[in-house]
C-alpha cells in the first residue's frame, strides 16, 4: 500500500513527514467530531452549551466583493414600547458565501446602417471568436480546459455536471471545443517551449500514460522539461514544456532537445552506461555523448532518489547503517538550502567549501560499507546506484547552476500521476500531444503563481486579435504583471 501511495504521489522525504500527515488526518476528524458534537447539543439545548474556545480567525479576503445585508432594528423599545428611538451605531458579522456558477447567453447585436447619401451600408465587423464557428464565449472554453487538464476531471463528467445545471452539452461538442482551442493556443505552447529551451540547465522526467489503441490500453509516455533558474539566482519566469511520445525510445528526448546544450537535470535510472536499465535504447542516454552536436548534455543526477532508496532500506529501523547514510546525505541538502537563490559562483564556492569534505567522506564510507554486503542485498543496490553514478552526482561541485535532485520535474508529473485515475487513458496519440501542449501551458502558470482558468480566459479572448509579433505579452507572469498594474 505505501509503495503504490509513493508512486501515486511521490516519495515522502523521511518518516517523520509521514507520522505529521497521519496525525494532521486524526486531528481533523477529532476536530470534526467535537463540532458535530457541540451542534447537536446545541440544537438540543441552546443556552446550556458552553461556547468553545476557538484560536483566532484569519480574516477574510479584502479583495472579494461585499455584499451588505441590513437588518432592520425594531421600531419600538423592547423594554418600555416607546418610538423615539435613534441609532447608535451598527454591529456587522461578515459570512463567506460562494454562489453557484451562472450561465448566460451573450448576444452580439450588429447594428446597420444605411448611408442617405450613397445608399451605402454600414456595419461593425463581427467579433473575433477563439473557436471559429464556435458558440463557445473564452470563459467557458477556459474553464472546459482547465477542468480537464488542471482539475483532471474528464468530459463526460464535465457534461453531467453542466446538464445538471440546466445546460445540455454534449460531449463530443465539449471535445470539439477542445481541439479547436488547442489549435488556437498553439502559437503561445510554441512560445513557452522556446523559453524552455533557451535556458542553459532543465530538469527532465517522464511517466506512463495509457492510450487507447486497438481497442486496448497500450502505454505511452508525457516527457517534461522545466527551466527553474530560481535557485542560481536567475530572475527569468520558470517554465515547462511537456512531450508526449508512444514508446520511451532515446529519440523523443534526442527530437525533444535538438539544438539545445546544457545541463539535464534527470533521474539517473535512465542510464544504460552503468547497466542500470535494461533498454540501452531508451532515455536520455544519447544525449551525453560526447560527440553530439551541437554539443554534448552534461548529466546531473538527482541526490534526491539517491535518499528515497537508502531511506527504504531505513524505515522501521531496517538498516542502521541506511540510517546513517541518510544522515549523512540530509547534511549535503542542508548546505544545498543555505546557497538557495544564489548566484552560481556563490553556490559554486559553497559546495567547494562545505560540501565537498562531506562527499569525499560519504564515497570513502560507502565504498567500505559495501565491502561487507552481499550483492544480492537491497541495501547494497541502493549503494551502488549512488556509487555508480558518482560523476553525474557530484557535477554541481564543478557548475554552480546545477542542482542537487530532481524534484522540480517530478512535482511537474505529479498532477498527470494524479489526474489519470480519472481520465484512465488517452483516447489516442492526437490526444496524447494535445494534452501536452496544454499541461505546458496550465504548469507554466502554475510555476508563475497564475491562476490557469483566469489567464486561458484572457487570452482566448484576446488571442484572435493578437499580434504575432507581441505573444510575449500574453505569457504568464508578464500577464500577471500587467493584470496587478503598476505597484
Amino acid at each position: 500500500m505505501q509503495q503504490s501511495r509513493r508512486e501515486l504521489y511521490g516519495q515522502s522525504s523521511d518518516r517523520a513527514r509521514l507520522l505529521v500527515e497521519q496525525l494532521e488526518f486524526q486531528l481533523e476528524e477529532l476536530e470534526g467530531d467535537q463540532a458535530q458534537c457541540e451542534a447537536a447539543a446545541d440544537i438540543a439545548a441552546p443556552a446550556a452549551t458552553p461556547a468553545r474556545r476557538r484560536p483566532a480567525r484569519r480574516p477574510l479576503p479584502e479583495g472579494l466583493p461585499r455584499e451588505r445585508v441590513v437588518h432592520p432594528a425594531p421600531c419600538a423599545c423592547a423594554r418600555c414600547g416607546g418610538t423615539d428611538l435613534r441609532k447608535l451605531g451598527e454591529d456587522m458579522l461578515e459570512t463567506l458565501e460562494c454562489e453557484p456558477r451562472r450561465w448566460k447567453v451573450v448576444q452580439h447585436v450588429r447594428e446597420k446602417f444605411s448611408c442617405r447619401a450613397c445608399e451605402a451600408i454600414s456595419q461593425a465587423p463581427a467579433p473575433s471568436h477563439p473557436v471559429s464557428r464556435g458558440r463557445a464565449g473564452p470563459n467557458l472554453l477556459a474553464m472546459v480546459l482547465a477542468g480537464k487538464y488542471g482539475q483532471h476531471l474528464p468530459l463526460h463528467r464535465q457534461s453531467a455536471a453542466y446538464a445538471r445545471e440546466g445546460v445540455e452539452l454534449d460531449v463530443s461538442t465539449l471535445a470539439d471545443w477542445v481541439g479547436a482551442a488547442a489549435a488556437t493556443l498553439g502559437p503561445l505552447t510554441d512560445a513557452v517551449r522556446r523559453h524552455v529551451l533557451a535556458a542553459g540547465r532543465l530538469h527532465g522526467d517522464d511517466t506512463t500514460v495509457p492510450v487507447l489503441a486497438k481497442g486496448k490500453a497500450a502505454v505511452a509516455r508525457l516527457w517534461v522539461y522545466v527551466r527553474d533558474d530560481r535557485p542560481s539566482g536567475g530572475s527569468d519566469p520558470p517554465a515547462a514544456m511537456y512531450f508526449y511520445s508512444r514508446t520511451r525510445a532515446a529519440e523523443h528526448p534526442a527530437r525533444h532537445l535538438a539544438g539545445w546544450s546544457g545541463i539535464l537535470q534527470a533521474d539517473a535510472g535512465a542510464c544504460p552506461r552503468a547497466g542500470l536499465w535494461p533498454d540501452p535504447g531508451a532515455g536520455y542516454d544519447g544525449l551525453y555523448d560526447g560527440a553530439r552536436r551541437p554539443g554534448p548534455v552534461l548529466e546531473a543526477a538527482c541526490w534526491a532518489h539517491v535518499r528515497r532508496k537508502l531511506f527504504d532500506e531505513a524505515k522501521d529501523g531496517k538498516s542502521p547503517i541506511a540510517a546513517q547514510a541518510v544522515r549523512r546525505v540530509d547534511a549535503l541538502f542542508a548546505v544545498e538550502r543555505a546557497v538557495n537563490g544564489q548566484p552560481p559562483g556563490a553556490r559554486l564556492a559553497a559546495g567547494q567549501e562545505r560540501s565537498a569534505p562531506l562527499l569525499a567522506e560519504l564515497q570513502a564510507w560507502l565504498r567500505q560499507q559495501r565491502g561487507r554486503l552481499s550483492g544480492k542485498a537491497d541495501l547494497a543496490k541502493a549503494i551502488d546506484y549512488a556509487l555508480k553514478r558518482w560523476g553525474a552526482l557530484t557535477l554541481f561541485l564543478r557548475d554552480g547552476r546545477a542542482c542537487m535532485s530532481n524534484n522540480a520535474a517530478e512535482r511537474a508529473l505529479r498532477g498527470v500521476a494524479v489526474g489519470r485515475r480519472n481520465w484512465t487513458f488517452c483516447g489516442s496519440d492526437a490526444g496524447g500531444e494535445r494534452a501536452a501542449a496544454i499541461y505546458t501551458l496550465i504548469e507554466t502558470c502554475k510555476l508563475n503563481d497564475v491562476d490557469p482558468q483566469a489567464w486561458l480566459a484572457d487570452v482566448l479572448a484576446k488571442l484572435p486579435d493578437h499580434p504575432a509579433s507581441r505573444l510575449g505579452d500574453l505569457l504568464s507572469r508578464d500577464w500577471l504583471r500587467a493584470a496587478r498594474g503598476p505597484a
